[in-house]
């Protein structure tokens, strides 16, 4: 079955730097777009970053832009987020999702948390 798994949040002090790994299974990765979202306590779902399925091209929310840097690897069917000076707003739980025309698929999400 369809599967995308987070991994790698957890708690992190300001300034630090986390890398989220997101790993595909059940459908053809190197044919979807990738995208990272985040949610946090009491806000809407938000968009973070996406890579297109062949890498090529790369979207960044204005936020993130500078700090975070959206990658692929589809011989690994995984697609990563390395987020760096992380700030406290940053606090969300973090979703990767998988889009191909209609089809869209969703993570159950890894949180991260910035705080001293």
């Amino acid at each position: 079955q369809v599967q995308l798994v987070e991994s790698g949040g957890g708690p992190v002090q300001p300034g630090e730097s986390l890398r989220l790994p997101c790993t595909a299974s059940g459908f053809a990765f190197i044919y979807y777009d990738m995208r990272w979202y985040r949610q946090a306590p009491g806000k809407e779902r938000e968009f973070v970053a996406l890579i297109g399925a062949s890498g090529g091209l790369t979207n960044y929310a204005d936020s993130v832009e500078g700090r975070f840097t959206i990658s692929r690897d589809n011989a690994k069917n995984t697609v990563s987020l390395q987020m760096n000076n992380l700030k406290p707003e940053d606090t969300a739980v973090y979703y990767c999702s998988a889009r191909f025309s209609a089809m869209v698929y969703w993570g159950q999400g890894t949180q991260v948390t910035v705080s001293s």
